[in-house]
């Protein structure tokens, strides 16, 4: 028996990175999951892997936002899980000084709006079942500060983590749970590939993190996985830090 069992979830982003290891973290509990991704054929890769539901669609269109959460009920009659993971971090989303307002426009749309289009179309099945947990991918980043900055994306994750936390307490008498999880820096292809080219850069931002690594997308999923569940029963409106302790440090160990 997984501790999902019989439970419905929802991940946008499902097609790469911590959305892929998420939905297969899911899955493995015992969730039947919906894999949602701008880009179709990696929706349908995932789904197939997963027995899921694919769902190619883009979170920043309410039309496209109705649909995702209307077929997954179709599909499977109810939705349990709300995992809204889907995001963006252009190289042009940098200084406030260059960052152009058509870059932090976008930004802001596809990992900020895109969050509150998602939970506003989810949260009436979870009311209509009387329960449901929702957890929003913000970062570490909406809590502390950075001199590397990208200026719409920590602004955006700052948003997050506020809108998780208003309707988490909004919620919480109606059985429905609202976190944000605010990863640290995770090891995907996208940040091996940056650093790849750019080593000093890579440890200008490691030498930062206690554990002295970056964190891999599994143990993201994990901690998305605990939010999902009932181990998690008495969370809501938090700001989950799964970081490898860089929020909590000042002097890191040699």
């Amino acid at each position: 028996m997984g501790r999902l069992d019989d439970r419905v979830a929802v991940v946008t982003g499902a097609g790469s990175g911590i959305g892929l290891a998420a939905a297969r973290r899911l899955t493995a509990d015992g969730a039947r999951v919906a894999c949602v991704d701008i880009d179709g054929d990696a929706a349908k890769r995932a789904a197939d892997e997963l027995d899921g539901l694919a769902i190619t669609a883009d979170v920043t269109s309410p039309e496209d936002v109705t649909r995702i959460y209307a077929s997954t009920d179709e599909r499977y009659g109810r939705i349990d899980i709300a995992l809204h993971n889907a995001g963006i971090s252009p190289p042009e989303d940098d200084s406030i000084l260059t960052t152009g307002l058509d870059a932090w426009r976008r930004v802001q749309e596809v990992n900020l709006t895109s969050v509150y289009l998602c939970c506003q179309a989810v949260l009436p099945y979870m009311q209509r079942a009387g329960r449901g947990s929702i957890v929003n991918v913000a970062s570490f980043v909406a809590v502390m500060g950075s001199a590397t900055s990208q200026i719409s994306y920590t602004a955006s994750k700052g948003g997050v983590l506020a809108l998780s936390r208003e309707l988490g307490v909004q919620f919480a008498r109606e059985g429905i749970r609202v976190n944000a999880l605010c990863p640290g820096p995770v090891n995907t292809p996208l940040l091996t590939e940056l650093f790849a080219k750019d080593p000093e850069r890579a440890q200008r931002r490691l030498v930062h993190v206690p554990m002295g690594r970056f964190a891999e997308a599994t143990e993201i999923a994990a901690a998305i996985a605990f939010l999902a569940s009932d181990d998690a029963s008495f969370i809501t409106a938090s700001e989950f830090l799964v970081d490898g302790g860089i929020s909590g440090a000042y002097v890191t160990p040699l």
